[in-house]
């Protein structure tokens, strides 16, 4: 009953705390794109492009052909409608005096262009997800088959919906590459902006913790571990740094151990390099190098708090 008594006196206190603590200036008068039907979209696209794991229908050689086009069709409406959406939330942004009509007519006009320019571009994706899938295996001792990579290793989530997410970023699509590569960060742990490039046969071990930036530029057959991070050497000028080459390039071959953070948009870390874990790096590396640090030096004390110079030797006599 208290709550009833004041709900007049909370939602008053909350609008004026709205109307004087106001982060945007900008009027949105269109729906943002919605979350969840973006996840489902990425889940649908998983069961097209792997109906074999993610697909829960019997699939044969007589109805593949059917299946697909079938799960084709469900999905071009669903992205449709929610590319639709984007560009009306952009166009209201860019042009908020525009005619609502004309709004949504050229937002109906972009998101066929794109859906039609995206379809054609999955054969390449499964091409290039494909190489992404042997990386793992060649790379991962602990990999059984291929087909746990495919269906349970979080590197493969994260890398088949960056692999998504952008070609809609070089297609100029608004929100959606975002919302798609945060869905696969909250999932995985696994942090690849939606600009990030990529080259073939890419593979996190384990992955959590992995941060890629949007400018990063990686090279061919690149396998990087746990707590790496790819990123910009300062961000202290915000906003004037937008499209500005701040993450590094990656070259071909390259393995860089868990840990390791390399930074900065003219940093270039040359083919076949390896980088040690915990590694900071601000500077271009050579190519055929190895860059590791000095193994620190291991100090053991005893409960009151000696030093112990034979503990290797206590260790073995307890043994």
């Amino acid at each position: 009953m208290e709550f009833k008594k004041n709900i007049e006196s909370h939602i008053d206190a909350l609008l004026e705390s709205q109307r004087n603590n106001r982060f945007s200036e900008r009027k949105i008068r269109t729906r943002m794109p919605d979350r969840e039907a973006v996840i489902d979209i990425i889940n649908d696209l998983r069961a097209l492009l792997f109906p074999e794991y993610f697909d829960a229908r019997k699939i044969d050689d007589l109805s593949v052909r059917y299946v697909t086009g079938d799960l084709m069709l469900t999905i071009n409406r669903k992205l449709k409608k929610q590319l639709k959406l984007a560009y009306l939330y952009e166009s209201s942004i860019e042009s908020p005096d525009k005619e609502y009509g004309a709004m949504y007519d050229e937002a109906e006009i972009k998101a066929n262009e794109v859906c039609d320019a995206f379809f054609g571009r999955l054969p390449h994706i499964y091409e290039l997800l494909t190489t992404d899938i042997q990386a793992a295996y060649d790379g991962d001792p602990a990999a059984e088959n291929k087909d746990i990579i495919v269906f349970s290793y979080p590197c493969m989530l994260a890398i088949t919906v960056h692999r998504v997410a952008h070609v809609f970023y070089e297609l100029n699509v608004p929100l959606l590459p975002r919302i798609m590569s945060e869905y696969a960060h909250s999932e995985t742990g696994i942090d690849i902006n939606p600009g990030a490039r990529i080259g073939r046969y890419f593979f996190i071990d384990h992955g959590t913790g992995v941060v890629i930036g949007e400018t990063t530029v990686i090279g061919d057959r690149v396998k990087i571990y746990q707590g790496v991070t790819l990123g910009a050497l300062s961000t202290r000028d915000g906003q004037k740094l937008r499209h500005v080459k701040r993450h590094p390039t990656i070259e071909d071959n390259v393995t860089i151990y868990s840990g390791s953070s390399v930074l900065g948009g003219e940093t270039v870390i040359g083919e076949n390099a390896v980088i040690g874990s915990n590694a900071f790096i601000t500077s271009s590396v050579p190519k055929n190098t190895r860059v590791s640090i000095e193994k620190p030096e291991l100090k053991f004390k005893d409960a009151d708090d000696a030093e112990i110079s034979d503990f290797p030797q206590i260790l073995t006599n307890d043994i």
